[in-house]
């Protein structure tokens, strides 16, 4: 059985669509798939017994988007991986991302725009 671990739905220094604002669910997957590149880019694509994936979660305020890391315990490659997708992912968007999301460096996400 795989284990999990959640991710965030974007690089931790970066602003995120919020839950409750409108059009969430669009820009909150546009964030996640731009995150999940990313941490492919930063860290390589997931070697077997791994996958990220965009995952819905309760809340209370409605339902919202993360990047889980889904992986094998009993596969050393899928456990370091994970872990490494945890501890040494990205902090901020890289140019590729930015370019996906259509973001000027040091702008703040669409989503976040007013």
């Amino acid at each position: 059985m795989l284990e999990r671990i959640e991710i965030g739905s974007s690089p931790p220094a970066e602003d995120c669509a919020q839950v409750g604002s409108e059009d969430y669910v669009v820009r909150a997957r546009r964030e996640c798939r731009a995150y999940i590149g990313q941490l492919r880019r930063a860290l390589r694509p997931e070697p077997d017994g791994v996958r990220l994936a965009i995952q819905s979660n309760p809340h209370d305020f409605g339902t919202y988007l993360s990047v889980v890391c889904h992986y094998d315990p009993g596969v050393a490659a899928a456990i370091d991986y994970a872990f490494r997708c945890e501890s040494d992912g990205p902090q901020e968007w890289d140019d590729a991302a930015r370019a996906e999301l259509n973001l000027n460096p040091g702008s703040r996400p669409d989503s976040e725009r007013s």
